[in-house]
């Protein structure tokens, strides 16, 4: 055999050596690689933990109830989104999203490995990392990372989602995701998407259609968007898969899934209102929050899936909407009103007016304070009682009066003579309440500050300041707004028991201790403000605002059942004639009515009526009333009676206490006027049984008494039962600003 021959069998050896070798290395590399991402696996499972969750994503929303506990009067959320239990939640509906989402949910270790395949495909050849994850991909995605589309967040999902796989039951992640995962039209969630898209928020009313639907947006809620004209064909394929793949399962019959194919199911959105504050309930959703505040954290309020009920009656505020909207001058332009009512005994805001919109402005006009003008008066009689005074003791009627060196007038600068509390309470005679908390009345005006905030006006500077200002009895500063006047009267309605407003009756939830105001409110800071002697007394006096023949409050008895209240007006200079006022050095301070109140109430309600004119409430009412000025017995007491006759209805008329007989056992006066009056003598004058007063109204003959009457001027009187227009011209008044002039 020759070299040659010999020599070329060792070259194919060698050849074949070496392919051996480099597929030994290659197998060597493949097991080194598949060792390396083992090992690495089990590394970065290991030095895996499962987040906390994010917080957003386990937000609920907080639903607000009207006073029923069962109608929902809106919702604070971030995030609209109701968590229900899994057993809550049809096994249709359960398999309907599992059949669009992850047909192998219950089966597999959490993660899909064709999936992750994919996504690795995808970042080889440059482009996002997207699709393949499983239902508890998914929802560690949403609950536990970011929504970013990296490498590095794709294999923190894959490792949290087989280690949530392993220490989770499956039903608990379901749940969870069930709970979180976005729906579009805001809804996050089964319940609040079933709401969003069918007007259903209870997942167990959904039916098998509109289940298979919902499963369908939540794949990509943009491109399965029903109101997109262009994706409904695409929504229709998408909708037939997931009911192919509940045909699978054995959810569903095929002959069903046949019947439900043909068809998507009837969307009914709720009707769009233009957002939650829209309109005059904005109001009270916004005063329910202010007060929630301060008793849950912020992230709470939106986010803590709390049961709030409100005090707000919403057939009461639906008629309080309906007086404030209708019950109105002609002219309204720039007009304003606010509205507040309150139970006696509760401190409850049961309805509250604050403006037409809430969305256009968030003024309110029921929590802005104003100038309460004469219905301030009250706190002065309580004031007077406390003091161990009589509202038979006798004060000056007459006009001017002059207080610290500055003459004071009553309205129109009209004169009474000598008067009683109870007249000059009937017919809000100035100069008689500042005779008694200026002149009779030791630190009177402090006295009086203290009955008001005892009541339940709230301490203010301005109100503190008013322990020094002899008009403080006419209310000439901002010292309080419609939902405090309400409630302050109501202490008197409830025989002096003063309870705190507030507008919630109970707040529950998962992560809070249950509130109540019955135990929180009424019973804990509830309290006997007046003696009860003391406030049957001023109901008595203020029942005669009502019924006495020249009560500046007669319109109300129009709601024919037992009613006590107080007028009030506050003069001033309005917004657009200060400058004028300037120029002419005060010429018309005191002219114009900036404020024009009815606080009115009955044993089961008290009701506070504010009417403001001008952007800030500072302009002239005057100019919507045909009265001489716009009086408190006229517009105000018209809406009230709008309000408070559909609002009592039903309930009985029921009469205030009568008040201490020894006290009225030496009265001039009536019977009180919840009781049918005499037909003789009239009420003015004194019944036959009884002594005549110290000082006699001017309307009444001398007593057989050796002291004259006080003289008085001589001046067309007043008719009877205001708001009438007077007979005589009306006189300049000389009231300077400070007292807030007007009387009515």
């Amino acid at each position: 055999m020759s070299e040659g021959r010999r020599k070329a069998p060792t070259r194919a050896r060698a050849k074949k050596h070496w392919a051996l070798r480099v597929a030994g290395w290659l197998l060597g590399l493949f097991f080194l690689g598949v060792i390396g991402v083992v090992a690495a696996f089990f590394i970065g499972y290991q030095t895996t933990d499962i987040p906390d969750p994010n917080k957003e994503f386990a937000a609920n929303t907080t639903t607000v109830y009207w006073s029923d506990g069962k109608t929902v009067l809106g919702t604070f959320y971030d995030q609209n989104r109701r968590s229900v239990p899994l057993e809550q939640i049809p096994k249709y509906v359960q398999d309907a999203m599992i059949a669009a989402e992850d047909r192998t949910f219950w089966t597999n270790p959490g993660v899909s490995p064709s999936g992750m395949a994919r996504a690795a495909f995808n970042i080889a050849r440059g482009q996002q990392l997207q699709g393949g994850s499983t239902i508890t991909q998914q929802y560690v995605k949403i609950m536990y990372l970011t929504q970013e589309r990296t490498f590095s967040r794709k294999f923190s999902e894959l490792f949290i989602a087989t280690k949530l796989s392993r220490s989770q039951d499956k039903k608990q992640i379901l749940e969870g995701y069930l709970n979180t995962i976005y729906f579009g039209e805001g809804a996050y969630g089964v319940a609040a998407a079933g709401e969003a898209y069918f007007s259903v928020p209870d997942p167990n009313k959904l039916s098998v259609q509109q289940a298979a639907f919902l499963a369908t947006v939540l794949n990509n809620p943009t491109r399965f968007d029903p109101d997109n004209p262009a994706a409904h064909q695409r929504i229709l394929e998408r909708y037939r898969y997931v009911l192919d793949g509940m045909r699978l399962t054995g959810t569903i019959t095929e002959a069903q899934a046949a019947q439900y194919s043909a068809k998507l199911p009837k969307i009914n959105k709720p009707k769009k209102t233009g957002g939650k504050y829209k309109g005059p309930n904005g109001f009270l959703l916004d005063m329910a929050k202010k007060e929630l505040g301060t008793l849950v954290p912020q992230d709470q309020i939106s986010g803590g899936g709390l049961k709030v009920v409100t005090t707000f009656d919403r057939a009461r505020q639906g008629e309080m909407t309906r007086a404030a909207q209708s019950e109105l001058p002609e002219k309204r332009d720039n007009l304003h009103v606010g509205l507040a009512a309150v139970a006696p005994g509760t401190g409850r805001l049961v309805a509250m007016y604050g403006g037409p919109d809430y969305l256009k402005s968030q003024l309110n006009w029921a929590t802005a304070k104003g100038r309460p003008g004469s219905s301030f008066k009250p706190f002065a009689v309580a004031a007077a009682l406390l003091d161990q005074r009589s509202i038979w003791d006798t004060f000056q009627g007459d006009s001017p009066i002059e207080i610290n060196g500055q003459e004071l007038n009553n309205e129109f600068d009209d004169d009474y003579g000598d008067v009683n509390l109870y007249q000059a309470t009937e017919q809000s005679i100035n100069t008689a309440f500042y005779d008694l908390i200026d002149k009779q009345m030791e630190d009177g005006p402090a006295k009086l500050v203290n009955a008001a905030e005892a009541a339940g006006i709230p301490k203010t500077s301005a109100l503190e300041r008013g322990r020094n200002n002899s008009s403080t009895v006419l209310g000439p500063d901002p010292y309080a707004a419609p939902v405090d006047m309400a409630n302050a009267y109501a202490t008197f309605a409830a025989g002096g028991k003063y309870v705190p407003l507030h507008t919630l009756k109970s707040v529950i939830g998962p992560n809070i201790k249950p509130w109540t105001d019955q135990k929180n409110v009424i019973e804990k800071k509830g309290r006997q403000a007046f003696p009860a002697e003391v406030a049957n007394m001023v109901n008595y006096v203020l029942q005669n605002v009502v019924e006495g023949k020249k009560g500046t409050g007669e319109r109300a008895q129009e709601l024919d059942r037992p009613a006590a209240g107080k007028t009030g007006t506050a003069g001033g200079v309005a917004l657009e004639h200060r400058k004028a006022n300037a120029a002419c050095n005060g010429c018309k301070e005191g002219k114009d009515t900036l404020t024009s109140w009815w606080v009115g109430y009955t044993p089961q309600l008290s009701t506070a009526v504010l009417y403001r004119a001008g952007k800030t409430g500072e302009g002239d009412l005057d100019p919507y009333s045909d009265d001489e000025a716009f009086f408190g017995g006229n517009w105000p007491v018209r809406t009230w009676l709008a309000f408070m006759e559909p609002a009592l209805k039903g309930l009985p008329d029921e009469p205030f206490p009568e008040p201490d007989q020894d006290a009225l056992e030496d009265s001039p006066a009536p019977p009180p006027p919840s009781s049918p009056p005499p037909s003789s003598p009239p009420p003015s004058s004194p019944p036959p049984s009884s002594p005549p007063p110290s000082s006699p109204p001017p309307s009444s003959p001398p007593p057989s008494s050796p002291t004259p009457p006080t003289p008085t001027k001589t001046k067309t009187p007043k008719p009877p039962g205001w708001p009438s227009i007077p007979t005589k011209p009306t006189k300049p008044s000389n009231t300077p600003v400070t007292p807030g002039g007007g009387g009515q």
